[in-house]
């Protein structure tokens, strides 16, 4: 019965086959937070969530994840505590680390898709070169005041490249609401589930750009 919903538009062997798959999502913030909640509740069998970083109250006005009572403590950690209340199947291994060039073959091992939930134009990049490294597919998203971005990024594409050719983020300048990072989220398990069910046309080699001010949804071919 959890999963009747999802075979309106799955197959029941697609649906059987999501928990056999592992997705790892890197940043567990506003993007990662709302990634985390759908993979979830979509029956992905195993979620790696990792981050570093420790809620403030600044997180509070867009993040799913946080609560005022959990001011400080780890993102990563309360995003296995958060599953486990959701969806008690699904395998959470939960990193309070950074990634890095010296740990992100033990953190990402056997996974079958990232997720890219950062706000470090480097850290994107970075993403890239270790996905084309070990062949795995990224799904980019990235979020500023109104406005956001989805890409599913495959070995050898460089997408990213020409996305941030001129390095320049947008977030900082713009803010961020509650809402744009649940819209762009969405977009982006609907890309790691059409990756992993290999279903639908994938972001390959374009950018869709969202504007939900003026309601303009762009998709950019490379």
């Amino acid at each position: 019965m959890r999963y009747s919903k999802n075979e309106k538009m799955l197959t029941p062997e697609e649906n059987k086959s999501l928990k056999n798959f592992r997705v790892a999502v890197i940043g567990c913030g506003g993007l990662g937070g709302y990634c985390i909640e759908m993979l979830a509740r979509l029956g992905i069998g195993s979620i790696v969530c990792v981050d570093g970083d420790v809620f403030d109250e600044s997180n509070l006005n867009r993040q799913l994840l946080s609560e005022e009572a959990l001011i400080g403590h780890s993102k990563a950690g309360t995003a296995k505590k958060h599953v486990a209340k959701i969806n008690s199947k699904v395998q959470v291994m939960a990193f309070d680390e950074m990634l890095t060039e010296k740990n992100y073959q033990r953190i990402i091992e056997r996974c079958d898709v990232l997720v890219d939930a950062v706000d470090s134009i480097d850290t994107k990049l970075f993403l890239q070169n270790i996905c084309e490294k070990l062949n795995l597919p990224l799904v980019h998203g990235a979020i500023g005041g109104w406005y956001g971005q989805v890409s599913t990024v495959l070995p050898g594409d460089r997408t990213l490249d020409l996305v941030y050719k001129n390095k320049k983020s947008i977030e900082k300048e713009l803010g961020n609401p509650s809402f744009t990072p649940g819209t762009i989220a969405s977009i982006q398990v609907a890309e790691v589930l059409k990756v992993l069910l290999n279903k639908g046309d994938i972001l390959t080699k374009k950018l869709l750009f969202i504007d939900l001010l003026n309601h303009d949804y762009e998709v950019l071919e490379f």
